[in-house]
């Protein structure tokens, strides 16, 4: 059984909701001891900017930056797409802590152990 988890992330503020479940599941895979990525592709590589999330909350849940920060703190990780932040123009250099901008090969090799990748 992979030790390895990973949810894929599309949305931002265009899916509130979908954005901070995934977040929350994340950390709760954190938190039962997987290593644990999170891949910000399409719309959701937005979240890789600082300040971006702060108005993020959906009800029933912790704000999304608190969220974030806590994976971020716990040793969670986070892949930024590069071509989906390179294709919005986003600064390389606000990124939120734990986030690293990749290519997809990345992606692939984390995942080739068999790990398990949720998407929203």
């Amino acid at each position: 059984m992979a030790n390895r988890f990973c949810v894929n992330l599309t949305h931002a503020k265009d899916n509130q909701d979908k954005a901070t479940v995934a977040f929350v599941l994340a950390n709760a895979a954190l938190g039962s001891g997987k290593e644990t990525l999170v891949f910000l592709s399409v719309e959701g590589v937005r979240l890789a900017q600082k300040g971006y999330a702060d108005d993020i909350r959906e009800e029933g849940f912790a704000p999304l930056r608190e969220l974030m920060e806590n994976f971020a703190k716990a040793g969670g990780t986070i892949y930024v797409c590069s071509p989906c932040f390179k294709k919005r123009k986003l600064d390389e250099n606000n990124l939120v802590g734990g986030a690293a901008i990749v290519g997809g090969a990345k992606l692939v090799e984390f995942l080739s152990d068999g790990s398990p990748c949720l998407s929203y």
